[in-house]
């Protein structure tokens, strides 16, 4: 049977979205990463392992404000970050603008896109005006007093799932359990989904929607991996359809029912595209990165014992060690913006069009801002200068709420279980670039 022009145009154009999103930058990248490029090489290295390459970020300070690379202005320097990402003139995203062919092809291409954290309206791939009519509007229902209410409940899901933990563990033959399965992640996953009024029995499919979506950040997918991730955001999106629609019909005191609700004082408000997208950033956002710290921080810990106990004596702060967490083992290794008018950064000139690539990971050790920036230290006076939740009009919407969730599931965990052992052998880190974290974590209470 001849398929119809309709039926595989959607095929035409998600095929061409991963050849010139994914396939052809990463085989230009490749070959400049053998010539040298510095950030083609840490593209390359970043893709073989989720290590830090601490070294390139030396060479790329080392080159001044900015190294020009083949692809894109890249920054490692803390400073600069903050004020590239601080600059109207630098837009989230990197993509194809203009009138040309190249630009026309992507445009068509994205007819039938799902929509995903990184495409537009999503709060991550917008700007002003529309970027601070929606945060506005978001903002007031996860203020840092909303976010505090919500610590005893926290407080409470933690509790009930190291109960969990312990009963599993003791049913192991190696008195192991994996703490991402059954702590890291089960803890945001329930906090937020409460938070947007998700029953309980679809929490599962909101956990898997986070993982398999995760990896929509990276640059490279193989055309399998990149159809695995567009299929889950079609069924995510669907299913977040369904959801507002029964938010709409019987609205609870949850914050998604007020978010459905909000308006501005001049009677705005959130268009139907653009609260689906944000609640889907909010409910995925809301607790992949933050099963990113809580892995990484315990890991952290056990790898520096009298840190633990000092923590645990009330000699250092728990609050300061999640900062110091993120700071060293930050969640995202980066982000991407695009220069949309001439403009002046760090006093140079960067022109219209230009790709900047600032580095949070290699901003959070920069020696000119943290002390001795390669050593782990809950004591760090500034720790919370890191930039792990961006900076500038795109700073984390949800930072205070993974602020508290780190605090809490940290105290409780190590409250618990003090002698906690990590079996870094059997450890497993996560095959995504962009976000950082540890697919598994064998742990023994």
């Amino acid at each position: 049977m001849i398929r119809s022009a309709a039926s595989l145009t959607p095929q035409a154009q998600a095929t061409t979205r991963w050849l010139m999103g994914h396939a052809l930058p990463s085989v230009a990248i490749a070959l400049r990463a053998r010539r040298g490029d510095l950030q083609g090489e840490v593209i390359r290295r970043t893709s073989q392992s989720q290590d830090l390459p601490l070294d390139l970020f030396d060479e790329i300070r080392a080159a001044g404000p900015f190294y020009r690379g083949k692809f894109a202005h890249v920054t490692a320097r803390h400073p600069i970050v903050r004020e590239t990402l601080a600059n109207p003139d630098v837009h989230a995203g990197i993509g194809l603008d203009g009138e040309g062919p190249l630009a026309r092809l992507m445009a068509w291409s994205r007819e039938s896109q799902p929509l995903g954290p990184i495409t537009p309206p999503s709060l991550l791939a917008t700007e002003p005006p529309d970027h601070t009519r929606m945060r506005k509007l978001v903002t007031r229902v996860f203020t840092v007093r909303a976010v505090e209410k919500l610590r005893e409940r926290t407080e409470e899901v933690a509790a009930t799932l190291l109960d969990d933990l312990e009963a599993q563990a003791a049913r192991d033959p190696r008195g192991e359990v994996d703490l991402v399965d059954t702590y890291a992640a089960l803890l945001p996953v329930t906090v937020i989904c409460e938070i947007l009024g998700v029953p309980a029995e679809e929490r599962d499919d909101v956990r898997r929607f986070g993982t398999l979506a995760a990896p929509s950040l990276d640059l490279g997918l193989s055309f399998g991996r990149f159809r695995q991730v567009e299929s889950t955001l079609t069924e995510f999106d669907h299913w977040l359809r369904h959801h507002v629609d029964r938010v709409r019909r019987s609205p609870g005191d949850d914050l998604m029912s007020q978010l459905v609700a909000v308006r501005e004082d001049d009677g705005g408000r959130l268009s139907g595209a653009e609260l689906i997208s944000t609640a889907g950033l909010v409910l995925a956002a809301g607790f992949e990165t933050t099963v990113n710290l809580i892995g990484n921080a315990t890991a952290l810990l056990a790898e520096h014992p009298e840190q633990r106990r000092r923590l645990l004596a009330g000699e250092s702060s728990w609050a300061n060690a999640v900062d110091e967490a993120l700071r060293f083992d930050p969640p995202v290794l980066l982000t991407g913006r695009t220069v949309i008018a001439d403009t002046e950064i760090a006093g140079e000139r960067v022109r219209r069009g230009h790709v900047v690539v600032t580095h949070l990971a290699g901003a959070n050790r920069d020696p000119d801002v943290f002390t001795d920036p390669h050593s782990f230290d809950v004591d760090r006076e500034n720790a919370g200068e890191h930039v792990s939740f961006s900076s500038g009009r795109h700073y984390c919407l949800g930072a205070a709420l993974a602020r508290m969730e780190g605090e809490v599931a940290l105290r409780a965990l190590h409250e618990r279980f003090p002698e906690l052992r990590v079996d870094r052998a059997r450890a497993r880190r996560r095959d995504t670039r962009i976000l950082r974290g540890y697919a598994e974590l064998p742990v023994a209470p």
